[in-house]
């Protein structure tokens, strides 16, 4: 069984400040106990979101981010991810696996209701799951493809079933996807539900529920959330999750200098400057899932040299990523070192680094058996190929500016490099049909938080698969096959460490960074916290223990009686 979920894409975020404050009191020279602040239910927060609104609904919405960022508080899937890519429960109170890894015993929580007051059970995934395996097109080619292999039987209104025609250790990344409920929607196709009033207000199971739209000049321009008080996890103390949307970034940043909202979802590199200037704002960073890489095509006979390991060791000491980082992304971006995710359970921490280093990257380079032909005034490889590289990469600013520096370092070196900007699509086309020397692309790994690089670099997917750097390593491909059959995690951890250190010995592409998300806050919001994510959203993962009211303690200093000594 196969995973395919990634497309090449162009993202860019950015910052992170901190603050921690400690608040310590005395009274009259005596020493008492601090007053404790602790939450209390009340207050509401406004959220400035840049896009527009379409439809309230998990199954749709996966074509407009802002959308699914409200939908994260309306709905739930029955597994969630914590920053580290773990499972947790969920809808799911638990779950267990058999031994052979094909089947999926689930029970689910029995104190989960829906906004309306319906009890949820077994029928509303059932629903969810069938909508799924309708191989409609606004399904994802990759969900439809997976779920049309799953068999589900409902053992009871609080346990279900789920059987693999082979083991798949991912499996539990499927399985977070916004429920439906069934009493609602059940017998809609859904094409029937594309145009259905429940995306105007929506029923879920979420800590907020829908309350009522936002409307002026006839347009939707927010929503607002009502805290639940039936939530499973406890109610929310906020009472009120407003959501504003906005054009841009920058109309965000205005509204909250009016006053019309206290947070803005997404701070765009174009206002970061602005916002980390910004009084009563606090910022938070996180390593977002966008790989940024150099596919080297090691099965294109015009360019053989990329298949000597020592070439590509070369090519990757002579990229100056930190000038890449400071000058393209302001800072706000991470080296990227192997082709897991940093922060994750399967990253291994000690995997070597190979910096930017052009004395290093020249001897490598000399040791390859290069040649210069002094009547031509070129380098040639050990097999007499000129030393040239065409890199290609998406049309953009950024990418251009990348692209410049990857050509700077590699013409330091002695190699002759074209660069050819093209649209996304032609760049994918390129990579699909090998057609191409060296690529320059984002790997967009939101919503996968198993990491299963096995897609990318398993022997099976050269030639016709995503392996599009055709790597054909027998020793890696193993290491992954095993690892995604293989549902202990900790095995799958050391298989995943040996397929990293092979992977940076080898190098067959030459991974570079990943950008960073970035949010912004009122200082009023307490409880906001925010790790590494796998999809903005990731940023509500805690939002109903979000505060604004405090209340203290009460705490008096002690008196005369109080410290007497009672004699026997």
């Amino acid at each position: 069984m196969k995973k395919f979920r990634w497309q090449l894409l162009i993202i860019l975020v950015t910052g992170l400040i901190v603050g921690v404050l400690l608040i310590i009191q005395q009274m009259d020279g005596e020493e008492v106990t601090p007053l404790t602040p602790s939450p209390v239910s009340g207050g509401i927060y406004t959220e400035g979101l840049t896009g527009n609104f379409m439809r309230l609904n998990p199954f749709l919405d996966i074509y407009n981010p802002p959308d699914h960022d409200v939908g994260r508080l309306l709905f739930n899937g029955l597994i969630k991810f914590d920053s580290r890519g773990i499972p947790q429960a969920n809808l799911a109170e638990s779950w267990g696996v058999s031994q052979d890894g094909t089947v999926y015993n689930f029970s689910l929580r029995e104190d989960v209701y829906w906004h309306d007051g319906e009890v949820f059970d077994s029928s509303d995934v059932l629903f969810s799951i069938d909508i799924l395996q309708t191989q409609h097109a606004l399904i994802p080619e990759d969900l439809r493809s997976f779920w049309a292999q799953v068999e589900i039987v409902v053992l009871s209104n609080r346990q279900i079933q789920f059987r693999l025609p082979e083991p798949f250790a991912p499996f539990l990344d499927y399985l977070t996807f916004g429920i439906l409920p069934e009493h609602i929607l059940g017998g809609l196709s859904l094409d029937e539900i594309v145009d259905h009033p429940f995306n105007l207000a929506p029923v879920g199971t979420g800590p907020f529920r829908f309350q009522r739209l936002l409307v002026e000049n006839d347009q939707i321009v927010g929503v607002v959330l009502e805290a639940f008080d039936a939530y499973f996890l406890s109610r929310p103390f906020l009472d009120e999750f407003i959501f504003r949307y906005y054009p841009t970034s920058q109309d965000a940043l205005a509204a909250y200098r009016r006053g019309e909202v206290e947070g803005i979802g997404d701070v765009h590199d174009t206002i970061l400057q602005d916002v980390l200037m910004e009084p009563g704002l606090s910022v938070y960073t996180a390593r977002e899932p966008l790989l940024t890489i150099v596919y080297l095509n090691l099965d294109n006979p015009q360019v053989g040299f990329l298949q000597d390991p020592q070439f590509r060791r070369a090519l990757m000491a002579s990229i100056n990523r930190s000038v890449m980082i400071e000058r393209v992304y302001q800072g706000q971006a991470i080296p990227a070192n192997g082709p897991i995710l940093p922060g994750t359970w399967a990253y291994y921490n000690d995997l070597e680094k190979i910096d930017f280093d052009p004395t290093q990257a020249q001897l490598l380079f000399e040791a390859t058996g290069v040649t210069f032909d002094e009547e031509e005034g070129r380098f040639l490889s050990e097999a007499g190929l000129d030393l040239a590289l065409t890199l290609i990469h998406p049309n953009t600013e950024k990418h251009t500016q990348m692209a410049e520096i990857i050509q700077a370092g590699w013409e330091a070196l002695g190699i002759d490099v074209t660069l050819e900007a093209k649209p996304y699509e032609q760049v994918l086309q390129n990579l699909e049909n090998r057609s191409y020397e060296t690529a320059l692309v984002d790997i967009n790994l939101t919503r996968s938080p198993d990491p299963d690089p096995y897609p990318f670099w398993g022997q099976a997917q050269v030639q016709s698969g995503q392996n599009y750097a055709d790597w054909d390593n027998r020793s890696a491909s193993e290491f992954l096959e095993q690892a995604r059959m293989n549902v202990d995690l900790g095995e799958r951890e050391r298989l995943y460490r040996n397929f990293q250190v092979l992977f940076m010995r080898e190098l067959p592409s030459l991974p570079l960074l990943y950008s960073t998300y970035t949010y912004a806050v009122s200082d009023d919001i307490n409880g906001v916290t925010l790790g590494p994510v796998f999809e903005p959203g990731d940023r509500f993962n805690n939002v109903h223990t979000w505060f604004i009211l405090t209340g203290r303690d009460a705490v008096v200093a002690p008196t005369d009686e109080d410290l007497s000594i009672t004699e026997e």
